[in-house]
């Protein structure tokens, strides 16, 4: 497993170093891996210091969440490894004064022992210390008793409203008191879809088959209460939702803040798709969801997956979340939008009168309905050339455009050039990226080139195509030889023309059209690309054929396959 690390012996440290080079408001300890809010008052002007920490490989925690208003010390052990008490301690002494400090400690062994025993240390030295235990995850329900439960991402939601509360002065007892009660009203699950890999062993801690994932783990690489296939994103927040609820811990008129976390690995549109479900899934259950948040908060390395945090939350509870802080990690805002559909501005439609579909009309129809089938069953072949040398995107690309075709109805191709205005706007709205407006666009011209011809002849079809062609050079600027679809198109276009003019059929002409098309797109193999992602490439995409010329290729046979 490739990692960007110097040496696993290091990392925590090099990490820590990178941390507090990009945050003015913070400083390491020299010879602890202890980072500090930096430009503290003198002892006796401090408020209550909170700390919190833990092993590494959950970042941004805990570094990323120092800063005032929230933690003023965040204490680094090994990767998933508590820190040493002696660490925490001198975490404690630099930061604490006569105001005393708070200690949040995730719930598991190694940092209760560890936290627990630094603070009896301190307390020993005059220092007033406070431990509040946070111990989340409702997926021990009917595991463990509820304070043998771990604690996860929803720690960081502890960490924002202690770190709110002492900004403002108040006395360690009442820090902690909001801390606890916060603890007390939280609840989180989380779900994998695969390990993680620590660097010192440099391979997954466990492993999921293609279709399996893993329901109800911590935050170390460790295997979650059960394995299950995988479902769709709504399925299994409801699943996450569900279990909070039979915990008893949700119900309707509950005012909660809601934290979506990725797990490490986990994309900012797979977190959007989740946070989307459960704002709608709370939402619909009368749940009144004050704020919420998606990203990465606290993460298990490079686990991909995601979990859920929901804390219950009054008006005091809201202000000090919304309170400020110039930690780096935390992502502030967290309103939640009320009104989030615009209804789009459509064009009204006219009543006509019934619609009388020509002959020519129903030969596009039946030609398109070939071309749409020939590009679906062509998706495998296409997203893989275009995964070479391009994004990967272009066979899903071209099966949604095939389908919004198939979907047109049959009255769209009433004559020759409404259907293929038809197509050109089902492209259009379809397909998204460069394939939906060349397509559109090159429809669109040779619609408007037949515009008002009930019954367009071989050669004026041949010179709408040849126009087709030329919109869509003009639009990408695109020419023949600069490896692209244009190297199909072109020669397709001119052979038909050609063909006709020199006395053949319609049939013959076209049949030596696909050909010529045929041995454009081939002969991108042997062509640097010039435009477009695979100029990217440079040589290195010579010996591969240009996927958007093999797309061509396919519809131009299709077509002639009547």
């Amino acid at each position: 497993m490739k990692k960007l690390i110097n040496d696993p012996a290091t990392v925590v440290r090099d990490m820590l170093e990178g941390v507090v080079a990009l945050s003015p408001a913070t400083v390491l300890l020299t010879d602890e891996n202890v980072v500090i809010r930096s430009g503290l008052l003198d002892p006796e002007k401090r408020m209550v210091a909170v700390l919190s920490g833990g092993g590494s490989g959950h970042e941004p925690a805990h570094a990323g969440y120092v800063g005032a208003g929230m933690l003023t010390v965040a204490v680094a052990g090994d990767v998933f490894t508590s820190p040493s008490t002696d660490a925490i301690l001198a975490g404690i002494r630099a930061a604490a004064g006569p105001a005393g400090a708070l200690v949040i400690v995730k719930n598991y062994t190694g940092d209760r022992l560890n936290f627990g025993l630094a603070a009896e240390l301190a307390r020993a030295e005059g220092i007033p210390v406070e431990i509040v235990v946070v111990a989340d995850d409702v997926a021990l329900k009917d595991t463990v008793p509820d304070d043998r439960r771990r604690g996860i991402a929803g720690t960081v939601l502890v960490h924002k409203l202690a770190g709110a509360a002492a900004e403002q002065g108040l006395p360690l007892q009442e820090v902690a008191r909001i801390a606890r009660e916060a603890a007390g009203k939280l609840s989180s699950m989380g779900i994998s879809l695969g390990s993680c890999t620590l660097p010192a062993v440099g391979r997954p801690g466990f492993v999921l088959g293609d279709a399996e994932i893993e329901v109800g783990l911590g935050i170390h690489g460790e295997q979650g209460v059960r394995r299950m296939s995988i479902a769709s994103a709504d399925e299994l927040v409801n699943l996450v939702l569900e279990t909070i609820e039979a915990d008893g811990r949700l119900k309707s008129g509950d005012r909660v803040a809601l934290l979506v976390n990725g797990l490490g690995s986990t994309p900012p549109m797979e977190l959007a798709v989740v946070a989307r479900s459960a704002v709608a899934r709370l939402e619909a259950k009368g749940v009144v969801v004050e704020r919420a948040w998606a990203g990465t908060f606290l993460s298990a390395l490079d686990m991909p997956g995601f979990s859920l945090s929901v804390m219950h939350v009054d008006e005091a509870m809201v202000n000090l979340i919304d309170a400020p802080t110039d930690a780096g990690a935390w992502p502030r805002g967290g309103a939640v939008n009320r009104n989030r559909v615009l209804p789009s501005a459509g064009v009204k439609k006219s009543v006509t009168a019934e619609i009388r579909i020509t002959a020519a009309g129903e030969r596009l129809r039946s030609a398109a309905e070939r071309v749409a089938r020939a590009l679906i069953a062509a998706e495998p072949i296409l997203t893989q050339l275009d995964s070479v040398t391009g994004d990967g995107d272009l066979g899903t690309s071209m099966v949604r455009g095939a389908e919004a075709i198939l979907a047109l109805p049959g009255e769209s191709f009433a004559d020759v050039s409404g259907g293929l205005m038809a197509m050109a706007n089902a492209m259009r709205k379809a397909i998204g990226g460069s394939s939906g407006p060349f397509y559109a666009t090159g429809l669109m011209r040779a619609s408007r080139h037949l515009a008002g011809i009930e019954k367009p002849t071989a050669p004026q079809m041949a010179e709408a195509f040849v126009a087709a062609v030329l919109a869509v050079s003009e639009l990408g600027g695109a020419k023949p030889g600069d490896r692209t679809m244009i190297d199909a198109l072109h020669p397709a276009a001119e052979t038909f023309r050609d063909k006709l003019a020199g006395g053949a059929s319609a049939d013959v002409a076209w049949r030596s059209a696909s050909a010529a098309g045929i041995a454009g797109a081939e002969a991108t193999t042997s062509m640097k690309p010039r435009l477009g992602r695979a100029s990217y490439l440079g040589e290195r995409a010579i010996g591969h054929p240009d996927a958007g010329a093999v797309a061509v290729s396919i519809w131009l046979e299709a077509i002639g396959n009547d």
